[in-house]
């Protein structure tokens, strides 16, 4: 019985870790970074808002499915609401392939994520990284401002100059992989290298 009660916790104590392991990704969530930008896309006619998330080699499959949702959505409210998730499904999707990163749906609004990460993003928010103060050591913080000044000094792109949106979203993902603990230059393995 004892054996079995341990047996338990271990089991519940590893799916707990792996499934907040999972929440550091806030691309995949409903209000996150991404998703935000999809709906913009979605919402302006403005694509750029999507494509600065994807490769380049991407752009044609997404744009497929943009039009597609654009035209649903004129159909009515449940039409609108189908074809907005079914876009921002395949968009996150494709994001994520760009990572090199599995896709397993969106997280729902409100998912909890690391403070580590919500402190980097309202640190982004905000222009500066006092969110960050103790949650990461001292040198991890000096570190860390590198990379959080470049992404600030290129966060005032024009939406319509996709590879600048992209060079944001390359220093945007190598600050916040760091933020989270990975060794991360997204020079090759994010789907944002500026070519």
């Amino acid at each position: 019985m004892m054996m079995q009660i341990l047996f338990g916790i271990a089991v519940a104590t590893g799916l707990l870790l792996l499934f907040s392991r999972r929440a550091y990704a806030h691309c995949d969530t409903m209000d996150g970074p991404a998703v935000k930008d999809g709906k913009k896309a979605l919402e302006t006619g403005n694509i750029n808002y999507a494509y600065k998330w994807i490769f380049e080699e991407y752009e044609e499959e997404l744009k497929e499915i943009y039009e597609l949702a654009l035209k649903a959505r004129k159909f009515g409210q449940y039409a609108k609401e189908v074809a907005d998730r079914w876009f921002l499904e395949n968009f996150v999707r494709i994001h994520r392939a760009g990572e090199g990163a599995s896709y397993e749906g969106l997280k729902p609004y409100g998912t909890v994520l690391e403070p580590v990460v919500a402190a980097a993003d309202e640190s982004i928010d905000k222009g500066d990284m006092s969110p960050l103060k103790g949650l990461v050591t001292e040198e991890e913080y000096h570190v860390l401002k590198e990379k959080f000044d470049r992404a600030i000094a290129l966060k005032d792109f024009d939406i319509n100059d996709v590879k600048a949106a992209r060079e944001y979203v390359n220093a945007y993902v190598t600050f916040f992989k760091m933020a989270e603990g990975e060794e991360h230059d997204h020079g090759q393995t994010h789907g944002h290298e500026v070519v």
